[in-house]
């Protein structure tokens, strides 16, 4: 701690814990973790440091997500302390996700020089077990051929163990290590006629296929971490933008927010920006998952990386650099990756204790066989006939060996430690190409296990914006004109309901003017001159009120407020002109996905601050029967706890604005997004595209993510209860032992990314 540190005071001395305030986050690549015992260590050697909120390390993603506060601790103390216990936090450069090319060359040349090495020594076991021809100075070649391939291509795995060991903790590069040298002492003590086995030249084997196997490993990594990458490399690289008259070509990295940047069709659009010239569509399925492009016109926003089809634009930059919509998804995912879920910890506490106790199950299997070689060698020759690889005349000692051997390098923390990451990484990638932004694991977990949805309504399940729905002319009168003189008295208003008129007349064509002696008439609506004809536009009473008479047309307006729409009067040198319907129509895709869900069992209620009328007409149209009516924003949140303690989990679907509150209370807080705007701090789940079908997709997702987690999980622990058992009894060779291990490990990431395919098939 520094001279700074030591002035600040502490909120509980005994403890040394401090008072944390000024919190930030963090994402550092880690390097030179083995399995799950490496993160533990690492997480426990940060998690130390005054300052630090929280760190969750990422095995599969190689990342570190760390919560501290920059007044007490600083990034370079949690960087030198991940290198102090043995580990790298290299630089990492725009682009680089997971494992590098560099990393994976190195990986290759390793397993290639282990491959050159070993081969001469299949090919004198192979002489010597199949053709029983016996190489003279065998012994020697055998202990000279495994030395180098543990030595060399090796070296990089006995480091890391030694580096475990100095640093107090066990890993799988501990085990590794241990067994091979081991087996390699064997093949000395026999070149010195003590009487062991040579298990020298298996020494050598077992390294080449733990080099294989890590090999596998880091590519099936990068494909489980391929998401992030896809979504770094979509960022546009350069930006045509005007100054002074001219275009020039720059970095994005040098806009500035309020630059003009030219985009021609074909192109990325650099930056989030707003149009201010041109009218194009734009392919924003990166964004939202959605194939169709999105109509542009000026005032429109527009992400960057999405790409602009047809026309030229002319787009200001509003947003740049960490703040731009895919900084934040990459933001949002990677955090995600790098988060616990609560199904992890019962696996972290096992890895926790793991090597240590296989160490210890060797060391027992060792003395076992030393002691009690003569009850146990019968099983040797019992199962010979059918196990091919059990010799029945190896001796004590050689017995002994063989059997801790296939202990120390059969136990696998690897398949532990990938099992939660990996199915995480592949299930919020696809949550992020689909529109679906997971903010934490534990969301993924326990969206699948919420037994209630509650939906706010305006925004949520409408469109958040008022529509006209429906043109009622009286007699004498047609929809054009109807429209079109209710909209040029609107054309004075700033009503949302006069936006609505007047958008739908030029929608359709109709010129809009501005009206002459426009007045607003509180609580009743508006009057005006429109092309020398006197018109009034509102409800009932203004019509009572100017006696204007709506005889013929009095059903059609109270069917129309029962059907939870505005029934807008128009009146012409007062006469009836008509009924104009306006209504905050539901979404388009709101009936279909709110049936989904109730077919899949869940219980569906609206909470909503409108009228017990309104909200149950649009109830009635999108099918859901309970409904919470006139509650207040700040409301809303006692109203979740409530369905809590009556129906369990809760998931809270809502805007993130008013709807804050409740999304915190709800076990799972999912925000709708609106394009750029996806920062919902009080949210557990992002919609970007907003419609409610995205959340249809998001349980579908986090059930089979979590289905894979189980999957991996119950066969990463199947396999080490199985496996360890099989080489105390000395039925596994060392060399199908580290075999079945590297596979083990394979299988877990292959499976998790078998949730690609089955996530595909469901589209």
């Amino acid at each position: 701690m520094n001279d700074a540190d030591k002035k600040l005071k502490y909120t509980d001395p005994k403890k040394k814990k401090f008072k944390l305030e000024k919190m930030e986050t963090v994402t550092l690549p880690v390097r030179g973790m083995s399995c799950a015992s490496c993160v533990l260590t690492i997480e426990k050697a940060v998690k130390n440091l005054p300052g630090v909120a929280n760190v969750a390390v990422n095995f599969a993603a190689e990342k570190a997500v760390v919560e501290f506060d920059r007044k007490i601790s600083s990034l370079e103390t949690i960087k030198t302390t991940i290198k102090d216990v043995g580990y790298e936090v290299p630089e990492e450069r725009a682009g680089e996700t997971g494992i590098t090319q560099t990393e994976w060359r190195r990986a290759r040349r390793r397993l290639i020089l282990a491959w050159a090495i070993t081969a001469p020594v299949v090919v004198l076991m192979a002489l010597e077990m199949v053709f029983k021809v016996m190489v003279p100075l065998a012994d020697p070649l055998m202990v000279a051929l495994g030395g180098l391939a543990v030595f060399l291509p090796g070296f990089a795995t006995l480091k890391a163990g030694v580096n475990s060991v100095r640093h107090a903790a066990a890993s799988m590069d501990v085990l590794i290590g241990m067994g091979t040298l081991t087996a390699l002492a064997t093949g000395v003590l026999r070149v010195f006629n003590l009487p062991f086995a040579n298990y020298a030249g298996i020494a050598g084997m077992i390294m080449a296929f733990h080099l294989t196997g890590r090999f596998i490993e880091a590519q099936s990594k990068g494909r489980a971490s391929e998401a992030i990458r896809r979504l770094i490399q979509l960022a546009a690289r350069t930006a045509r933008v005007r100054k002074d008259g001219m275009e020039q070509e720059i970095p994005v990295e040098q806009l500035q927010i309020g630059d003009l940047m030219i985009v021609r069709p074909g192109e990325k659009i650099p930056t989030d920006g707003e149009v201010v010239a041109g009218s194009s569509s734009v392919d924003e399925s990166m964004a939202t998952g959605e194939s169709l492009p999105v109509a542009k016109k000026t005032g429109d926003p527009v992400i960057g990386a999405t790409i602009n089809q047809q026309g030229l634009l002319q787009v200001a930059a509003t947003r740049i650099g960490k703040d731009t919509f895919l900084a934040q998804v990459i933001k949002l995912v990677e955090e995600c990756q790098g988060s616990k879920i609560p199904i992890q910890e019962f696996a972290d506490r096992v890895t926790a204790r793991f090597v240590p106790v296989v160490i210890l199950v060797a060391i027992l299997t060792l003395l076992l066989w030393l002691f009690f070689f003569p009850a146990l060698r019968p099983i040797l020759a019992g199962v010979n006939s059918f196990l091919p690889w059990v010799d029945p005349n190896l001796g004590r000692l050689s017995a002994a060996v063989s059997a801790a051997v296939a202990v120390l390098v059969i136990a696998c923390p690897c398949a532990l430690g990938l099992a939660t990451p990996t199915a995480l990484m592949v299930g919020s990638g696809l949550g992020a190409e689909r529109g679906i932004l997971f903010r934490s694991g534990a969301a993924i977990q326990t969206l699948k296990e919420v037994r209630a949805i509650v939906f706010d309504k305006t925004g949520t399940i409408t469109r958040g914006r008022p529509e006209v729905t429906q043109i009622v002319p009286a007699p004498g009168f047609t929809d054009a004109e109807l429209l079109g003189y209710a909209a040029g008295l609107e054309a004075g208003s700033e009503h949302p309901l006069a936006s609505a008129i007047v958008e739908t007349a030029r929608t359709s064509n109709i010129a809009v003017g501005m009206p002459e002696n426009f007045a607003a008439l509180s609580g009743l609506g508006i009057s005006g001159a429109v092309r020398g004809k006197t018109v009034v536009v509102g409800n009932k009473s203004l019509f009572a009120q100017r006696g204007i008479g709506i005889a013929g047309l009095e059903e059609r307006v109270a069917g129309l407020e029962n059907d939870a729409q505005t029934a807008v009067l128009v009146g012409v040198d007062g006469r009836l002109a008509g009924i104009l319907a306006i209504a905050d129509k539901p979404k388009d895709d709101s009936v279909r996905a709110l049936a989904e869900l109730k077919a899949m069992g869940y219980h569906l209620v609206m909470l909503t601050g409108d009228n017990e009328r309104t909200a149950r007409a649009i109830g009635r149209q999108v099918g859901i029967d309970r409904i919470v009516a006139n509650v207040l924003p700040g409301d809303k949140r006692v109203e979740v706890e409530k369905l809590q303690q009556e129906l369990g989990l809760v998931a809270m679907i809502g805007d993130g604005i008013n709807d804050a509150p409740a999304l915190k209370q709800a076990n799972v807080g999912i925000a709708i997004g609106t394009g750029t705007d996806i920062a919902i701090e009080s949210s557990d789940v992002t919609l970007v595209r907003g419609n409610l079908s995205g959340i249809v997709t998001a349980i579908e997702l986090s059930r089979a993510t979590f289905r894979k987690i189980r999957q991996n999980l119950f066969w990463a622990f199947f396999y080490n209860v199985i496996a360890i058992p099989l080489a105390v009894a000395g039925l596994l060779h060392p060399l199908i032992a580290e075999i079945a291990m590297a596979t083990s490990s394979i299988n877990v990431i292959t499976n998790s990314l078998r949730l690609k395919g089955e996530m595909g098939r469901k589209g």
